[in-house]
């Protein structure tokens, strides 16, 4: 894992709340819809062994997608994720509500996101981050843009930096090693 730059540490350091996209950056992106209407989607198990390590480590992961889906309930239940916000597509409305449920501060949330829709919430977040296939002028609004790729790992490369900045990895890492 590269070294980061010393500003995003100091604002990796301040993430109480990992707030996730879903399509493109949970996923790559695609939907799959079978014949009976069924909606298909494939999560990375590295992204979900980063969710649990940040949620282990007292870091709340929380989803904000556009669109409304089963499997992504699904999924965040499995993952013990409890906010889950879709079908907004007033991304920074629904921000600021979830702001002042959990009573943090913007600098106290990372974002990742991908797509127009997400620009407003990296704009207003303490850690905007973009996937490296998010749409090219989203990467404009991130002050860090993953390795990896949306659906293969890229949280799980964020939560690292997360946890690396807080001093916690190698608690993270002994726990399982």
């Amino acid at each position: 894992m590269e070294n980061l730059p010393e500003s995003i540490i100091e604002r990796a350091k301040k993430v109480k709340l990992l707030l996730l996209d879903v399509d493109g950056v949970l996923t790559g992106g695609e939907i799959i819809i079978t014949s009976t209407g069924d909606e298909l989607k494939i999560f990375s198990v590295l992204d979900g062994m980063g969710i649990k390590l940040l949620q282990k480590a007292g870091v709340e992961v929380a989803i904000l997608s556009s669109r409304k889906s089963k499997p992504v309930e699904l999924r965040a239940k499995e993952l013990g994720i409890k906010r889950v916000i879709q079908g907004e597509l007033e991304k920074l409305k629904a921000f600021e509500k979830l702001l002042e449920e959990t009573r943090l501060s913007p600098e106290e949330v990372a974002y990742i996101g991908d797509d127009w829709v997400d620009i407003p919430v990296l704009k207003r977040v303490g850690l905007a981050v973009a996937v490296a296939n998010a749409w090219p002028p989203v990467k404009e609004y991130a002050h860090y843009i993953t390795r990896t790729p949306g659906g293969k790992g890229a949280v799980r490369e964020v939560a690292e930096h997360i946890l690396k900045a807080k001093g916690l990895w190698r608690k993270m890492f002994s726990f399982y090693c």
